[in-house]
């Protein structure tokens, strides 16, 4: 059985009193009984994305800064696992973040935020480079989790791309409220992505949003943990600060997973489409590869470059799973 949890709370102006309040929260959730427990993105400070400031990058850090080894620590006082989310500084570049904490306090392997959004009030692209770590799942004391930061939470392929690497439980740190621009209220179609991530997966989907007024954004809350039928079965509502828990049988989970079928019926050689930005690819040869490259064991994908001007050939750069090591592009007629 595994116990998580999801933080809320409002954000203010002191980076210290922000990380006490979500120590606090922390605190309780493990009293209440929880083993993994989720806070909101970027906790240590409100929402600066809302404008492009470059007195802001000031506030960026590097992994190992004074509040991840104070959850560090704390993760190891608990007995808890701890996702970290934070503005990295990494040399000359900066990236919205993650490190985990596992139940001892150690730190493991960080994940960079995949998809990163820009509009109004969220202008993110400023600030962060894309991520280059790939989607990560971590083992744990209490279970295999994967971790995607806020706008990845509205991508059905890295929801997908987690649980094929063993995620039992996926979870969202977010930073969502009103469009400034379209007054649009998002908060039912945030939940809904997220719980069509449950469903497709067979996994539970766990996720924190802060709450309260930062410039013109008003954060919504809404955290809710969903199962793998998509019922909402703990959620905090607009305004409120606190802590929503449940409880999971990762054998029960395990079983409805192979019950449902979603991973023996899935065509993943059917999919090449998604490899490209526009759905306009297709491989004329995809059939010898499929052939050829088809074995999970073997490839885990491919790199589709433009045709060389002197060659009318389409380059295809197969990659090996393990880390470093690739095979040499692939001349493919076209």
């Amino acid at each position: 059985m595994t116990t998580v949890a999801a933080i809320q709370c409002h954000m203010g102006e002191s980076r210290e009193e922000n990380v006490d309040r979500v120590v606090g929260l922390i605190r309780d959730a493990a009293q209440r009984g929880a083993e993994i427990v989720l806070a909101p993105e970027l906790f240590e400070g409100r929402y600066f994305p809302q404008s492009q400031r470059e007195e802001f990058f000031e506030w960026a850090q590097p992994r190992d800064n004074p509040t991840a080894r104070r959850l560090s620590a704390l993760a190891r006082e608990l007995n808890v696992v701890l996702p970290y989310s934070f503005f990295e500084r990494e040399g000359s570049v900066y990236y919205n973040s993650l490190v985990v904490f596992a139940a001892d306090g150690a730190p493991l392997e960080l994940y960079r935020k995949s998809h990163i959004p820009d509009g109004p009030g969220y202008q993110e692209k400023y600030y962060f480079r894309p991520g280059d770590t790939g989607f990560q799942v971590w083992s744990t004391r209490h279970g295999r989790i994967g971790v995607g930061i806020c706008w990845d939470q509205w991508f059905p392929e890295a929801a997908r791309a987690m649980v094929l690497k063993g995620a039992e439980l996926l979870f969202y740190p977010t930073a969502i409220g009103s469009e400034p621009a379209s007054g649009e209220d998002t908060r039912d179609p945030w939940q809904r992505v997220m719980i069509g991530h449950a469903v497709a997966n067979s996994v539970p989907v766990v996720a924190a949003n802060r709450v309260g007024l930062e410039g013109e954004l008003r954060f919504y809350g809404s955290s809710f943990i969903a199962d793998p039928r998509g019922d909402k079965i703990g959620e905090l509502d607009d305004s409120e600060e606190g802590v929503v828990l449940a409880t999971f049988d990762r054998a029960e989970l395990r079983q409805r997973r192979n019950a449902w079928g979603f991973f023996r019926d899935r065509r993943p050689e059917l999919f090449r489409v998604l490899l490209c930005a526009d759905g306009r690819v297709e491989l004329p040869c995809e059939r010898s590869l499929s052939h050829r490259f088809s074995g999970c064991s073997s490839w885990a994908g491919a790199r589709f470059d433009r045709p060389q001007p002197r060659r009318n050939r389409l380059v295809v750069s197969i990659y090996r799973k393990r880390p470093g090591r690739r095979w040499p592009g692939l001349g493919v007629p076209r």
